[in-house]
């Protein structure tokens, strides 16, 4: 299923002779290769995958060496995520040859997007996307355009139209960005079960980052972290 990052143009390259250089960044393995299946077909799609990574400092040591045009960032990373990896390669974007970000992640928050964006990532899509999507929204970002799925655009519109710095939420700032992620899903009513198969994690790791939720917003139970999350329009 699409997400609609607009109106494909094709698969890449069939039949052109666009290329463009590719690392992928992203902490799960078994999707980095259904991404490399997808889009790494070269003489298909012209996307050429030169490296992987699985977290902040891989992230930054295989960028510098590829020099890709494109990076695909996951936004949740062990090491400081998708963001600290921009912090780090800062350089590199504003380079004359610059390297380019997009955003892939299983993640829809606003507070995500809106911080990718602010750091410097020329869009973002959700790993909804088809491969042929990606392939022309990869493209669109070699060429420097901004991509974004429509609903998350509007995010990024109304974060840049305010002139007001968001308030500060301690209770959140306590949190990790994964933890911020379960406790989403947790107060949209998913399982643990479900919860573990959205995010490619084990039940087991739920479990823990909810704990840890809990623990860190001295909460009792699920429903009362729910009303928590609902009342700081989280849900």
């Amino acid at each position: 299923m699409s997400d609609g990052t607009g109106t494909a143009t094709g698969t890449g390259a069939a039949g052109t002779d666009r290329r463009v250089r590719v690392v992928l960044v992203d902490d799960h393995r078994m999707f980095r290769t259904g991404v490399q299946a997808e889009i790494g077909r070269t003489e298909i799609t012209g996307v050429e995958v030169v490296g992987e990574a699985a977290d902040v400092d891989q992230a930054v040591t295989v960028i510098t060496a590829t020099r890709p045009e494109v990076v695909l960032l996951d936004v949740h990373l062990p090491g400081g995520g998708g963001v600290e990896v921009l912090r780090r390669c800062a350089g590199l974007m504003a380079a004359a040859d610059p390297v380019r970000f997009l955003a892939l992640s299983v993640s829809d928050a606003a507070e995500d997007v809106i911080g990718v964006i602010r750091g410097g990532a020329r869009g973002y899509v959700t790993k909804t996307i088809t491969g042929t999507d990606l392939v022309d929204s990869i493209f669109r970002v070699q060429e420097g355009d901004a991509v974004f799925s429509p609903r998350l655009a509007g995010f990024v519109l109304d974060a840049f139209a305010s002139t007001d710095a968001p308030p500060v939420d301690e209770d959140m700032d306590r949190l990790t960005q994964r933890e911020r992620e379960v406790l989403r899903l947790i107060a949209r009513g998913y399982a643990y079960k479900e919860i573990a198969k959205q995010l490619y994690i084990s039940v087991k790791t739920v479990e823990s980052h909810v704990s840890a939720v809990l623990r860190k917003l001295q909460l009792s139970n699920r429903h009362e972290l729910t009303r928590w999350a609902t009342a700081r329009r989280l849900v």
